[in-house]
């Protein structure tokens, strides 16, 4: 296993604070789609586009939607044949069809 890039401790700082804004990002776009301000297929257009949105998880964003926990999520990902690790950016058009059909109910 390769060792971690060595880093000043200036470039340690950089990239803390580049993931915590990238979590913070995150946290308010998963609220967003609880308040229902954004749509699960506004963010499945834009993840190809957007690095932010494309690198969230499946699972979380579903778990993200009102009326969606974690073993719903995972009932839906089972039936379309999306593994837990796959992010937006990774779904085919047909995956994205069929999340969004069974996300309508």
């Amino acid at each position: 296993m390769p060792l971690p890039p060595q880093l000043t401790a200036e470039q340690r700082s950089d990239a803390l604070k580049k993931a915590a804004e990238a979590r913070k990002q995150r946290a308010e776009i998963k609220e967003k789609l609880k308040l229902g301000s954004v749509t699960l297929a506004e963010l499945l257009d834009k993840a190809p586009t957007d690095e932010l949105v494309g690198k969230m998880k499946v699972s979380t964003v579903l778990e993200s939607l009102p009326g969606i926990g974690k073993v719903r999520s995972k009932k839906i990902m089972d039936s379309i044949g999306i593994k837990e690790t796959r992010r937006l950016q990774g779904l085919g058009v047909k995956q994205k069809q069929a999340l969004l059909e069974s996300t309508k109910s």
